[in-house]
C-alpha cells in the first residue's frame, strides 16, 4: 500500500496536531480546577515538560494521547497501515523516551501520574477523581477524603471543547 500524503500534506497534517492545550488536558484542568487544586503548566524546567504541575504536592501529571502514547490494549492506539515501519519506531522511540522522563523525575523526587486521554473521555468524573484523590494522598500518610467539590461531565466536556476552539482561534 503507497501513502496518499504528499510530504508536505503530511508535514501541514502533523503542524495541526496540538502538543499543549488540548481537550483531554482541558478536561482534567477544569475538572481539578473546580475540586480545588492549583497547578503550574508545562514546566519546561522539568524533564519531560510534565503537563501540569503540583508543587504542593510534589506531583505531576502527564496527559497522554493513546495513539501517540501507545496505551496498552487500547483501540485509539492503533498503527496506520501505509509507512509501518515509520510509525512503529517512531512510536517505539515516544515510549522509550516518556519511560526515561519520569525516571528522571522520580529520581528529582516528583510523584509522575499518567492519565490517558480515552480515561477522560470515556470516565471522565471518576478519573478526575481519582487524580484528585492521588495528589491528594501525597501530603499526607494517612487516608484523605477526596474533595467534594461539583463535576459533572457534560459540562468539563462542553467546557473543554469551547477552550480548545478558543485556544485554536489564536493560533
Amino acid at each position: 500500500m503507497t501513502d496518499t500524503l504528499s510530504t508536505s500534506e503530511r508535514s501541514r497534517a502533523m503542524a495541526k496536531v496540538r502538543s499543549a492545550d488540548t481537550k483531554p488536558e482541558w478536561i482534567i484542568r477544569c475538572g481539578l480546577h473546580r475540586l480545588g487544586f492549583r497547578y503550574k503548566l508545562s514546566d519546561k524546567s522539568l524533564p519531560g515538560t510534565p503537563d501540569l504541575v503540583f508543587p504542593r504536592y510534589k506531583s505531576l501529571i502527564f496527559v497522554h494521547g493513546c495513539y501517540w502514547h501507545r496505551h496498552a490494549n487500547c483501540k485509539d492506539a492503533s498503527t496506520p497501515g501505509s509507512n509501518t515501519e515509520f510509525w512503529l519506531k517512531k512510536f517505539a522511540e515516544n515510549v522509550r523516551r516518556d519511560k526515561s522522563k519520569v525516571r528522571a523525575l522520580r529520581k528529582l523526587g516528583w510523584r509522575v501520574l499518567i492519565v490517558w486521554e480515552c480515561e477522560l473521555t470515556k470516565c471522565t468524573t471518576f478519573t478526575i477523581r481519582k487524580a484528585a484523590h492521588w495528589l491528594a494522598q501525597g501530603i499526607s500518610s494517612k487516608p484523605v477524603p477526596l474533595p467534594l467539590g461539583e463535576l459533572n461531565r457534560r459540562t468539563l466536556l462542553a467546557v473543554a471543547e469551547a477552550k480548545v476552539r478558543n485556544r485554536l482561534s489564536n493560533y
